[in-house]
């Protein structure tokens, strides 16, 4: 039995990246393989099979954030667990709700957040450097961010001209929330933008589109929730080899300050 009432097991939230194993931490690899007991949506577990024999596995819907972390917290009073997250656990992910939880129970857990590649880099990465300085991520679900706010932050982002990263751009039962962002985007941004939209960054089934933001809407019956979209800055241009269009650049400055 545990002395004084201390738990004797261990809490990893754990960033999986965009789904591929190569593309996960060593870190997140070596929690998950320490780990008795792992809770997840079937979505992030599935890819995980190989490193997942002998353990207890635990999936559960998208809608069950709360119940999954307080059983996460449970189970972690006396084992290993790891509770995974797409991306990295931390943004948009299972941390903040897990260490909410944690934070309202009192248990005094041994926990770590553990990192992975979110899809803003993710996507970034297939399309050549479009986010080399500051850059801002917003997430046009409103399923917890009222759509007010949402537009405010749009808004604003766009109004300094660095590049901006979209998550969850558009669903069937919010198809509009995406024309609104572009609206905000024309406000403050030229038509030849350029604009990057990468459905299943760094997965199997990648696809990768390169426009700009007087063209979008010819592409976007494309975009989905398996879609980040990013939208360059007021510096960001199109990357080009030999008059073919590679991806996109957002220079940070090099030019003004080397020859080359």
């Amino acid at each position: 039995m545990p002395s004084h009432g201390k738990p004797t097991g261990s809490l990893a939230i754990v960033g999986l990246g965009p789904g591929r194993m190569e593309y996960m931490t060593g870190r997140a690899i070596a929690a998950i393989t320490k780990a008795d007991c792992v809770l997840g949506h079937s979505t992030y577990l599935n890819p995980l099979e190989p490193l997942l024999t002998g353990k207890q596995i635990i999936s559960s819907s998208m809608g069950k954030e709360v119940d999954r972390a307080r059983q996460a917290i449970e189970l972690a009073r006396t084992r290993a667990v790891a509770i995974v997250s797409g991306g990295d656990a931390g943004v948009y992910g299972m941390a903040s709700i897990v260490l909410e939880v944690l934070e309202h129970d009192g248990t005094p857990v041994d926990v770590e957040v553990i990192p992975g590649v979110t899809a803003a880099t993710a996507a970034a990465s297939r399309v050549g450097s479009p986010l080399s300085g500051d850059f801002a991520v917003i997430s046009l679900s409103d399923l917890l961010t009222p759509l007010d706010v949402i537009e405010k932050r749009l808004d604003a982002v766009f109004s300094i001209g660095i590049p901006v990263v979209l998550y969850n751009p558009r669903s069937r039962g919010r198809p509009h929330n995406f024309s609104l962002a572009v609206l905000h985007a024309r406000k403050h941004l030229g038509p030849k933008t350029p604009v990057a939209l990468v459905r299943n960054a760094l997965r199997d089934d990648e696809h990768t589109i390169v426009t700009t933001l007087d063209e979008i809407e010819e592409h976007e019956p494309a975009i989905d929730m398996h879609t980040t979209v990013i939208i360059g800055g007021s510096e960001s241009r199109i990357w080009r080899i030999q008059d073919h269009v590679k991806g996109i650049i957002t220079p940070r400055g090099y030019h003004r300050k080397y020859v080359y």
